[in-house]
């Protein structure tokens, strides 16, 4: 059976690893390499016969699963430096037909995914975001920033780029001050009270976090915005406002395909007929995929990462104008980099909030995020929207100006601080 076991698994790894160099460690201490040779080796070891067989049979679940388990380590290399091994063999153009068959199975049976209604929204949304605050402080900046950032240049600092990012995101809403605008997930509150503060708006902020609600009602009373900040815990679909404005960052991947017509649908009956709306959420450059099943089951079970193709026709639906339309590529891998190496910094001081298991969980989905927004076509949509056709200027430059006149002020408060 021993032998059986190699072979299997041998043949499963030559298949994949083409390109690169992994070093094969089975449970019994037999070790073979496969690859091309090409760059630093990474060695992956399986702790029981088990696990090897797991990693045979269901892959895209159970190598995540046996490394949250410690039945399978990284000896050489980190767990990033493997997962953007196999990410690379796995996005070949020449990849073996069972890759292909496993994406199109998993494509087949994404229409059939329990649809994302109010009481599955409030439920998905505090699986990941009601953890311990204290969690998203140890690896986030300094105003829990939780989505992609935008790196002006090269070397900014987190915190800088999550401040370019509030900026890019106020001046493609042209914010204005006494400006209504909703902000759908509104997270801890950050973009709602830049809004408020640098432009002048009333701001609603949305989220279905009770965790969020609350740190984001102390930040605004601590700010003393609480009369130009109203954050709901409610659904957007329970909203019966009007809206001069409207933006949604990094909600819209918790929509749920089977919802995009209701939710474009929606947005047009909130904004008002001269009004602007911005979705920035993380996208596909590449045709439409099925969620990863590991990220599907331990962190964001609902979400959904779509392609542009199946974002538009419901937009067009909808009656929206499209005005503006950014893709941003790799400034969420850049990210996730930096949230990645504040984690792995402050590890310890996060197992003892949680555990070990928890810790491993965490190092898989961060360095696995990355890999996918470097190698494997995920990127970020920034969708400007609107009503009317002439709602905002003919060229791009007043987002240009519109940033220049905030980062004065960004400027001028950090002189005040």
């Amino acid at each position: 059976m021993r032998w059986i076991m190699k072979a299997l698994l041998q043949a499963f790894c030559s298949s994949l690893f083409k390109i690169g160099s992994v070093e094969i460690e089975m449970a019994d201490g037999r070790r073979f390499t496969v690859g091309n040779g090409t760059g630093s080796q990474v060695t992956i070891r399986f702790n029981d016969v088990g696990a090897q067989a797991l990693a045979i049979v269901d892959p895209d679940l159970r190598f995540g699963e046996l490394f949250m388990d410690g039945r399978v380590d990284i000896t050489q290399g980190t767990i990033f430096d493997a997962l953007m091994l196999i990410a690379e063999n796995l996005n070949r153009k020449d990849s073996q037909p069972w890759v292909r068959f496993l994406q199109h199975g998993r494509l087949a049976v994404r229409y059939l995914r329990r649809p994302n209604n109010l009481m599955r929204s409030r439920r998905n949304v505090s699986h990941h975001y009601n953890l311990d605050g204290r969690l998203y402080s140890l690896f986030l900046d300094n105003d829990r920033q939780y989505s992609c950032a935008y790196f002006e240049a090269e070397g900014d600092s987190l915190e800088a780029a999550q401040l370019a990012k509030k900026r890019h995101i106020a001046a493609k809403l042209l914010a204005r001050p006494k400006d209504k605008i909703l902000d759908i997930g509104c997270g801890w509150g950050g973009l709602a009270l830049y809004l408020a503060k640098h432009c002048g708006a009333e701001v609603t902020g949305l989220t279905l976090s009770v965790d969020q609600l609350t740190v984001a009602q102390k930040r605004a009373a601590e700010a003393h915005l609480g009369g130009a900040v109203n954050f709901k815990l409610q659904d957007y679909r329970e909203n019966e406002g009007r809206y001069d404005r409207i933006v949604s960052v990094g909600m819209f991947e918790h929509v749920g395909l089977a919802h995009y017509d209701a939710f474009f649908q929606k947005l047009a009956c909130l904004l008002e007929n001269n009004g602007t709306a911005l979705i920035h959420t993380i996208g596909r450059a590449t045709p439409p995929q099925a969620p990863n099943p590991w990220i599907a089951k331990y962190i964001f079970p609902g979400g959904y990462i779509p392609s542009l193709s199946e974002i538009l026709p419901s937009i067009e639906r909808a009656g929206l104008f499209i005005t503006d339309i950014e893709v941003l590529r790799l400034h969420y891998a850049e990210t996730l980099k930096a949230w990645r190496e504040r984690f792995l910094a402050r590890r310890d001081e996060i197992k003892k909030l949680y555990d070990e298991r928890f810790c491993r969980m965490w190092e898989f989905y961060l360095a696995g995020s990355e890999c996918n927004f470097r190698v494997e076509g995920a990127v970020v949509f920034q969708i400007q929207l609107s009503k009317k056709i002439d709602s905002v200027p003919l060229t791009r430059d007043y987002i240009h100006q519109a940033e220049a006149k905030l980062r004065q002020e960004d400027n001028d408060d950090s002189l005040d601080s």
